[in-house]
């Protein structure tokens, strides 16, 4: 290589959009949430009365900054398989973004707490004899309380609140029974999970 290109501003600000100015390749789910919280976190530091919704441009998504934050805990999180909650679920805060950071804290812990559960679940399956890259995902499905909401086409609203949402599917992830579950069960979601987008 003889050259490389470098954008150089002296807007500070620039940094944050970086999600929008990068078009070499596309962020997967991790590499977006990590950069999304820390923009988060420098900003929170930088103007610490500034409010989460007036960066949700910057952000893209809510479920990002949980994400980010769950992320920084566990490197290994499959969270493919709660975006579709969290999509339905999780909206950007009124509130300063310190304040926002420590509530999504909250739920990154219970997160957490809900995929130690699953594990738990995917171990039970994996025992019955059931062999599927899908199995985390079906437990998680299984669990999740909006799995059945529809979001209609510029709706805002969430499905739930989040801290409900969490509480329900924790709850419902602890009694999660692998006994009752068939075979054919298994096969839906993975033939689902096959179909294009």
């Amino acid at each position: 290589m003889r050259q490389v290109t470098a954008l150089v501003s002296p807007d500070e600000q620039l940094a944050f959009r970086i999600l929008a100015l990068n078009t070499e390749k596309a962020h997967n789910l991790r590499d977006r949430a990590l950069e999304v919280i820390r923009m988060a976190r420098s900003l929170a530091k930088s103007a610490p009365r500034a409010v989460e919704t007036e960066y949700a441009a910057q952000f893209e998504s809510a479920e990002l900054l949980t994400l980010g934050i769950v992320y920084e805990r566990e490197s290994r999180f499959a969270a493919g398989a709660y975006a579709p909650l969290l999509r339905k679920v999780d909206r950007f805060s009124a509130r300063s973004l310190p304040a926002s950071l420590r509530e999504r804290e909250g739920w990154a812990s219970r997160l957490l707490s809900i995929d130690a559960e699953v594990r738990k679940a995917v171990a039970g399956l994996e025992k019955r004899g059931f062999r599927s890259p899908y199995l985390r995902t079906f437990v998680v499905a299984r669990c999740n309380p909006v799995r059945f909401h529809k979001m209609k086409k510029g709706e805002t609203k969430p499905a739930m609140p989040i801290a409900e949402a969490l509480t329900r599917m924790l709850g419902a992830a602890k009694k999660f029974d692998a006994a009752k579950v068939r075979q054919q069960d298994l096969a839906l979601v993975a033939a689902v999970a096959a179909e294009p987008e």
